[in-house]
């Protein structure tokens, strides 16, 4: 799957296309009319001649049959459209600033946008290497732990061994002493016996 920053790249590059197909036909049409609007005279222009080539000063416009009313409707014709096309050119001219404001501050937001998942693409890996760095050393501290408590468990009982095996000589050592006591006891009234018969 594609990442979404060049899907969003993808997007506007055909937009940009889209939109700047018919860029020939609106500027030769604006060339051909700023051409026209130069070679096409004033109104004031077209006034004075008019009543310099009608007679009695009366308007050109009124004469039946005269020329000069098709020149002059086509004439307003032109101006017309001539007034429209650079309306419409304005129009286009302020939507092309807008939309290109618009993609230049969608085109540095991108790009800030990219760093900005640049870094938290490198905090995370960062993070996760960390993160597997202590799992580890908490493995290895649990093992020790067990291997502690394995050991400290074996010198318990061989300290309850030894404890048993102390008290069990002990107790032999006093038997042996008691006995030794009353041997040591019976020979020395054995010795009063004899030397009071003597």
């Amino acid at each position: 799957m594609a990442h979404w920053r060049e899907e969003y790249s993808a997007a506007l590059t055909a937009r940009d296309r889209r939109e700047k197909a018919n860029v020939g036909l609106y500027n030769a049409y604006t060339q051909l009319a700023d051409r026209t609007a130069k070679a096409v005279p004033t109104s004031a222009d077209a006034q004075q001649h008019t009543r310099a080539t009608s007679p009695a000063g009366k308007p050109a416009g009124h004469l039946p049959g005269h020329p000069d009313s098709s020149l002059q409707d086509a004439l307003a014709a032109t101006r017309t459209d001539l007034t429209e096309a650079q309306r419409s050119r304005a129009e286009l001219q302020d939507r092309l600033a807008r939309i290109s404001a618009d993609l230049e501050k969608l085109r540095k937001r991108s790009a800030q946008d990219g760093k900005r998942i640049n870094a938290l693409e490198g905090e995370r890996t960062y993070l996760q290497l960390r993160l597997k760095d202590r799992d580890e050393e908490l493995r290895g501290k649990a093992k020790l732990l067990d291997d502690f408590q394995d050991e400290l468990a074996t010198l318990n009982l061989q300290l309850n061994m030894a404890e048993e095996q102390s008290n069990r000589l002990q107790r032999e050592n006093q038997e042996l002493v008691d006995r030794w006591m009353a041997r040591m006891g019976k020979e020395a009234e054995a010795m009063n016996d004899a030397s009071r018969y003597s």
